[in-house]
């Protein structure tokens, strides 16, 4: 039985939905920090930690505002997803996310099977806007959770750039909204940090609203017709996976952009995805 559903606090970006032809992953261990900044000003880091068995997967992920921002707003998020590995695709089968700041905190909570919700749990709850765009059953279906969207199965002959990485539509649920992120290749090129050196494929990103956002926000018109995201995607050693080392958003107040510092991938290892 399905919980009922109440809106939620969107993720950053991504989720995953495939219909490429792989082979099935192997096993590797991942430890990533990212660097956040706005505007070229540090806000924070956050870390990505994750094991891939076969399978099976685990992410782990926590972010925190530092400096000034942090002391002002106290943000902070953390997050966890599970899930399986089907031929061309990823199979959520849970995900939990928690934000707090200086004002209120909440948790987001999903159970999922066959890429739809089973069940979700919002406390608390966030209260009916009129403008927010009414959320239907078939928006619970055939999606992915923004965390597990990090994961992105590709082709051979993609993992050394090309447009195999990045044409595709990430049709994502995050617990509130409904949305796709429509990606396209735009690139190649050489990057060089702490655990990886080598290509990475350059995608430009479409943000397209479905369900669940507050459609008279001044946000949502300008992202929906934001043409300024993009994410650079690396291969995870061991695996038939890329994932972000790059994200820029630019946002109503400037550039937002998510880039890692450290990328290390231990392929054949499984290692449980929790970080000291």
């Amino acid at each position: 039985m399905k919980l009922a559903l109440s809106p939620a606090s969107s993720a950053f970006i991504a989720a995953l939905m495939l219909a490429l032809p792989v082979q099935a992953a192997q096993a590797a261990s991942l430890d990533a920090t990212y660097d956040v900044s706005l505007l070229g000003l540090s806000l924070g880091k956050a870390n990505l930690v994750g094991g891939i068995e076969g399978g099976s997967y685990k992410l782990d992920a926590n972010a925190k505002l530092t400096g000034l921002v942090g002391s002002f707003t106290g943000g902070r998020g953390s997050g966890t997803a599970t899930g399986n590995l089907n031929g061309s695709r990823l199979s959520p089968a849970t995900f939990a996310v928690s934000s707090a700041n200086s004002s209120e905190s909440r948790t987001v909570r999903m159970a999922l099977g066959g890429n739809a919700v089973q069940a979700l749990a919002i406390e608390p709850p966030i209260d009916p806007k009129p403008d927010r765009v009414p959320l239907k059953d078939e928006h619970q279906r055939n999606i992915m959770d923004p965390l597990s969207a990090f994961l992105m199965p590709v082709e051979a002959s993609g993992r050394n750039g090309g447009t195999a990485a990045c044409n595709r539509t990430l049709a994502i649920f995050d617990g509130a909204a409904r949305y796709d992120i429509k990606l396209s290749y735009s690139g190649t090129r050489e990057i060089k940090i702490d655990g990886y050196s080598g290509p990475v494929s350059v995608c430009q990103a479409r943000y397209v609203p479905i369900a669940g956002h507050r459609s008279l926000r001044p946000s949502t018109k300008f992202m929906a017709e934001n043409k300024e995201i993009s994410t650079w995607l690396a291969p995870v050693a061991g695996t038939n996976m890329m994932l972000p080392v790059r994200i820029s958003v630019k946002t109503m107040i400037g550039t937002a952009v998510i880039e890692a510092s450290s990328f290390k991938v231990d392929p054949g290892v499984t290692a449980t995805a929790t970080r000291n």
